[in-house]
Formats: structure tokens, sequence, C-alpha cells
């Protein structure tokens, strides 16, 4: 149950570091208006709504790292793309995921 409760809410996951750190492409799942409020850069915007459209586009062979505002949305997210063959992580909240980055790249 805990690991499921982590799963749905994201963040502070060793596989969504590790995914970062080989390369993962990062999709917000939030509005344009909340994206544009701030992001992680490098970031795309594909709203939740529009993923399961626009799932085909992004590339099967990299990991993909959800995020969003609170973790729920980009566990969603996750759950579409797993159940479509991808190899996809919640990153939880994007200032979340943001520190990771930050993270690796001070680390490097």
């Amino acid at each position: 149950m805990l690991n499921f409760l982590k799963n749905m809410m994201g963040g502070g996951n060793e596989d969504v570091v590790n995914a970062i750190r080989s390369g993962a492409v990062i999709i917000d799942v939030r509005s344009p208006a909340e994206f544009s409020g701030g992001h992680v850069a490098g970031s795309k915007n594909i709203p939740l709504n529009e993923l399961p459209g626009k799932l085909s586009s992004l590339p099967s062979s990299k990991p993909i790292v959800f995020c969003c505002a609170s973790g729920a949305r980009s566990g969603s997210a996750t759950g579409i793309a797993t159940s479509k063959g991808y190899t996809a992580f919640n990153g939880g909240p994007w200032t979340s995921v943001n520190r990771v980055m930050a993270d690796i790249s001070e680390n490097k």
C-alpha cells in the first residue's frame, strides 16, 4: 500500500532520479496556464486530457518522467503511459523534479 501511494504521489523515488540521469523526457501534464507560470526547464507541456492522443509522439526508447502540481495528475499519466508499454515514472510535483534536475546538474 505504501509503494502504491508513493507511486501515485511521486517524488523522492530513486527510479525517477535514475531515469532523469539517463536522459528521460520530462512531461508536465498541467494546463498550459499552469505550465506558463513555471515549469522544469526543457520539459514539454502535454495536459493530462490530451495525453492519450499525443502519447504516440513521445519516444518509446527513452524513459518518461511525468510531473504536475501535486503528483496526482502525473500519477494518472504514468498509468496511461505504462499501460501502453512506455517506461514511465511519476515525478510528482514539478518543483520536486526541478530540484532533482538541479541536484544532478550540480553533481556532474
